[in-house]
């Protein structure tokens, strides 16, 4: 019989280069899958990771991509650090971009700067109030903030649906589940001519060295990692759990609602129901691929973004299904995850008549 054995110590060289390991190991599993399915491995592969970085639009494309997992994976990681597992950020995500829409939409008719900061003040408002139903129930009454926060999602799923076919909806939409397009004021401003890329990429890094800044030179960041690591050592130090538990879900919720009114008032231009596209789940993978580290994490974003694009790509040009792009970046959290098991831990073989 085979068991596991924690090792004595981890090697930080082998933990820092997991993260490309487990890469490595996606495209090899990948690509049988795609062969399986009868397209050629290596032209998906080469499509999926090589092919959108060759390409201008592809490149600035996938800077769009990255925006909202970066920063929805730096809220998450604070959680996660701390021990607080916030798997709802999908559903704060579709509650920012509805709260900043809704702003937009009362001054439709209304034009000037002053807008779009309120409108990102309503987003990242709408993503913590929505973050603060599971925080409450889980200091208040021990609720699991993992089936809370989860089962959040479909509602504001739900609640969204309801917008953009009842009070939000276009009056001129021809009947169709969507809200008017937003004017000038309200969307970002666009970076480079001739793409799509806004300020919300700036932001994104911005918000990338104010994580760094906090998790490394600051109070907040040492008592989250104690927490995590060591929760009655915090205690004996005096860090009060339950207010930590609030404050990083209220982080998570605010950057996952500010992810939101980014993507309505960047690429949509105008709240849609099909404004979750699972960018709240998808960072889940970012932030662990990127080792809960800002740096980490903005490198993460930038890779899970690409295979986004070549996803995209892949599904056009070879016929791969969907489902298959997304079991694929499926493999790549479990890689990351059965590669940081073994790294913490040794298979060893129970010799038998020992205990």
């Amino acid at each position: 019989m085979l068991r596991l054995e924690p090792r004595t110590s981890a090697s930080p060289l082998v933990e820092a280069i997991t993260p490309v390991g487990a890469v490595i190991a996606t495209m090899v599993a990948g690509g049988c899958l795609f062969a399986l399915l009868g397209k050629n491995p290596f032209e998906a592969i080469h499509m999926i990771f090589v092919a959108p970085l060759l390409d201008p639009y592809s490149r600035s494309e996938m800077l769009i991509k990255a925006t909202p997992l970066v920063l929805i994976a730096l809220g998450l990681s604070f959680g996660f650090r701390a021990g607080v597992w916030n798997i709802g950020a999908e559903g704060q995500y579709v509650m920012g971009g509805l709260a900043g829409s809704a702003v937009a939409l009362a001054f439709w008719n209304v034009e000037g700067a002053w807008l779009l900061p309120l409108m990102v003040l309503a987003g990242m408002a709408g993503g913590c109030l929505w973050a603060m139903i599971p925080a409450v129930l889980k200091v208040r009454f021990n609720a699991n903030e993992i089936l809370v926060s989860l089962m959040l999602v479909y509602v504001a799923g739900l609640f969204l649906s309801a917008m953009v076919s009842g009070p939000l909806k276009d009056p001129q939409g021809f009947n169709f589940p969507q809200s008017r397009l937003f004017h000038d004021s309200a969307r970002l401003p666009v970076l480079l001519e001739g793409s799509r890329v806004h300020v919300g990429v700036l932001v994104a890094l911005a918000a990338v060295v104010l994580a760094q800044v906090l998790l490394h030179r600051h109070m907040f960041g040492f008592n989250v990692r104690l927490l995590g690591q060591a929760p009655r050592a915090a205690a004996f130090s005096g860090v009060n759990a339950n207010r930590l538990t609030v404050i990083c879900l209220a982080l998570s919720g605010s950057l996952a609602g500010l992810a939101g009114i980014f993507e309505v008032a960047g690429p949509i231009g105008q709240l849609q129901p099909s404004l979750p596209v699972g960018y709240g789940f998808t960072a889940i993978i970012v932030a662990f691929l990127g080792r809960l580290s800002p740096i980490g994490i903005l490198l993460a974003g930038l890779v899970m973004a690409l295979t986004y694009i070549g996803g995209e790509t892949a599904q056009f040009a070879l016929g791969i299904p969907k489902a298959a792009i997304s079991v694929f970046q499926g493999m790549l959290l479990f890689f990351l995850l059965a590669a940081d098991l073994l790294t913490r831990y040794r298979i060893a073989r129970i010799r038998r008549g020992v205990v």
